[in-house]
């Protein structure tokens, strides 16, 4: 049987598919819409995506109606095939939900197409029907496969740049925590000196080294530890309420907070919005602990403040967080380098507050990781420290 051959029906059953395309990506969606996480509106979460998804069933319909008529690179609807690839890449889907995805639009339209014949009095034998099924199939295929191929491409660059990261982290890791082994090594060493051992102040003095590189070990593991709680594997985030997170990361740090004299405090308008959980309470743990240790000693009544808004942005909207505070604020030539890993502002100008460094670089690369970003921003007094995120 020659792929050429023609069917009587392809024409009638290529403008059936056209004129009910709408009520086709309808039942589309929802079919998805069961077998995922997503909310109905978020499969496809703006207009502009969504009205370019009955693209995919034009291009389905006009190789069905024409087989010369081929779904190549250069056509509209492989560019929204990409586009779909992309838009599931930034969702957290895997490939294999992409797969289902296009297995379900298979069945729809292959139901669509078996009720549709049944109603249209066209004469068509067996072997052309067969040959209008192969062009369905094979066109969804190629769709599929271009949406698919971008994904994958999309994943792996996201890897590589996970692995990267990761092990300029391990190395940075190695490199501290061997300092820190070697210096209390080397400290504990000194006290079995005798002329240490003899004089109180000298031995006091190898002690609080050593007991202060311990602590900082025990900062950075317990910062590992944070960090192994986001997930990581590309699934979609468990999305809180912005009001739950920040409520928790009060009570964590209550305890905290008043030893050291600071009153945390959470924003009456908080917008009602959900946001990825462990990135933000990652991110605001940090904000509010710093904000804690480097409170201004001469200020009568420390405090720090967590605040939200809303903010439309071209394609959607965005959720911005700041942590502000009344404390000593961040010296102009160490601004720069806030978000780098092992950097502290304060070390040598604020004393009795141990830290790693570490926990700003992971906030932003926590935050980066959901599609946000980090920023600073130094009022006449204190500072914010400030994230944003996409809506969720």
């Amino acid at each position: 049987m020659s792929a050429i051959r023609e069917c009587p029906l392809a024409a009638t059953l290529a403008q059936r598919m056209r004129t009910g395309r709408e009520d086709l990506v309808e039942r589309w969606l929802s079919r998805i819409a069961e077998r995922v996480t997503l909310q109905p509106n978020d499969i496809f979460p703006t207009d502009e995506l969504l009205n370019h998804v009955p693209l995919l069933i034009d291009g389905i319909a006009r190789y069905l109606e024409d087989p010369a008529d081929e779904i190549t690179a250069d056509t509209p609807v492989v560019a929204k095939a990409v586009e779909l690839g992309e838009l599931r890449h930034t969702q957290g889907f895997d490939a294999h939900q992409i797969l289902r995805e296009y297995e379900i639009l298979g069945g729809v339209l292959f139901d669509f197409l078996v009720h549709t014949a049944d109603e249209v009095e066209e004469p068509c034998g067996r072997g052309e029907l067969l040959v209008c099924g192969h062009r369905v199939f094979r066109s969804i295929a190629v769709i599929q496969q271009y949406t698919t191929s971008h994904f994958l491409r999309l994943a792996d660059e996201r890897t590589r740049d996970r692995e990267d990261r990761l092990r300029g982290f391990n190395r940075a890791v190695t490199h501290e925590l061997k300092n820190r082994i070697g210096s209390a090594g080397g400290a504990l060493e000194m006290l079995a000196e005798d002329w240490v051992a003899e004089d109180p102040k000298q031995r006091r003095r190898f002690v609080d080294i050593a007991a202060r590189n311990v602590a900082a070990m025990k900062d950075t593991l317990g910062t590992l530890l944070e960090l192994s709680r986001i997930d990581t594997d590309g699934a979609p985030a468990r999305n809180v309420l912005l009001a739950d997170v920040a409520g928790e990361v009060r009570r964590q740090l209550r305890e905290f907070a008043e030893a050291r004299g600071v009153e945390v405090q959470i924003a009456d308008d908080l917008p009602r919005a959900e946001v990825p959980a462990a990135p933000l309470e990652l991110a605001l743990s940090n904000y509010v602990s710093n904000a804690v240790k480097y409170r201004d000693p001469g200020e009568p009544r420390p405090w720090a403040r967590i605040e939200g808004e809303l903010r439309e942005k071209e394609g959607g909207c965005e959720i911005v967080v700041r942590v502000r505070d009344n404390g000593l604020g961040v010296p102009l030539d160490a601004r720069e380098q806030l978000f780098t890993r092992f950097f502290r502002a304060h070390e040598g100008t604020v004393t009795g507050e141990e830290g790693t460094g570490l926990g700003l670089s992971l906030v932003r690369e926590a935050i980066e990781a959901a599609g946000g970003k980090v920023w600073f921003e130094f009022p006449d007094r204190g500072s914010v420290f400030a994230l944003s995120v996409p809506c969720a």
